[in-house]
């Protein structure tokens, strides 16, 4: 049996905050070299079956998600427990744009905060029906225990949004997020 404990402190960090629709935030673990976003795309990136889903994948959030349409509903609508799997589920014409990513592979998971600010963790292979009978099972509960306490810190005003710059601060005001 195999046993994982979620680090007790993690930063937020901005992954990406050029697209016109959506600020991109992660998580990043302390003492970790790397955040969960950028863990999970260069684990697939160079593994030559899962490049081309990666590079789907990435378009997906910087592209359609990041410069089109920002965090809409219809683009989050694979709801699972607190987070959303990546990509969207389903067939979706957004005016002349079509998505469909049938028996994808991948997931990554997001929590959207508005539909400007979303925060992206890890991911991996979707190889079960569902994501306890999924190797990603692990990868997909961490996600949750990231959201509940981002979730609860934005309850208690311990985050707080800015709609006009599309950001998240610290209660005091600054931009350093350590949870």
């Amino acid at each position: 049996m195999q046993i994982r404990f979620l680090v007790n402190t993690f930063e937020l960090e901005i992954w990406d905050d050029e697209a016109k629709c959506c600020t991109f935030y992660t998580v990043k673990d302390e003492g970790a070299d790397l955040n969960e976003t950028d863990m999970f795309f260069e684990k697939y990136e160079n593994d030559v079956i899962y490049k081309e889903h990666i590079q789907q994948l990435i378009s997906f959030v910087l592209n359609a998600i990041g410069d089109r349409h920002g965090a809409i509903d219809e683009l989050f609508n694979r709801y699972e427990n607190e987070v959303a799997g990546l990509p969207s589920h389903g067939h979706l014409h957004l005016g002349e744009l079509h998505y469909h990513f049938p028996n994808f592979p991948l997931r990554l998971y997001a929590l959207r905060i508005t539909n400007e600010i979303v925060i992206l963790f890890g991911g991996g292979i979707k190889d079960g029906r569902t994501n306890q009978e999924s190797s990603l099972h692990y990868k997909w509960v961490d996600a949750c225990n990231y959201a509940k306490r981002i979730i609860q810190s934005l309850k208690d005003g311990s985050i707080v949004i800015n709609k006009q710059k599309r950001i998240l601060l610290s209660f005091d005001g600054s931009s350093d997020i350590i949870l």
